[in-house]
């Protein structure tokens, strides 16, 4: 096995960018909740979370804190994924 020195590592990059969707749906899931279950956590109805979590209606400032708030996250890790997304696996 060849050894490595350090200053020999390149920075990796990112793969995939997530959707605001595909972080709710993720976080979700690695709490092992249901859409019922975070619509009583956040107050959000279970309809309106299919559609953020499938993209098809935009979160909004307000939606994203009542999300952030029941994953006991900042709103930044739901409305803007493609900064936080080092801090999303965190959060479960």
């Amino acid at each position: 096995m060849k050894l490595v020195k350090t200053n020999e590592f390149v920075a990796a990059r990112p793969h995939a960018e997530l959707s605001t969707g595909e972080v709710i749906r993720m976080l979700r899931e690695l709490k092992h909740w249901t859409q019922e279950e975070l619509a009583k956590h956040s107050g959000i109805g279970s309809t309106n979370l299919s559609l953020l979590e499938n993209d098809r209606v935009d979160i909004g400032g307000s939606r994203a804190v009542q999300i952030a708030k029941a994953f006991g996250v900042h709103p930044a890790i739901i409305m803007f994924p493609e900064y936080e997304s080092a801090d999303i696996k965190k959060a479960a």
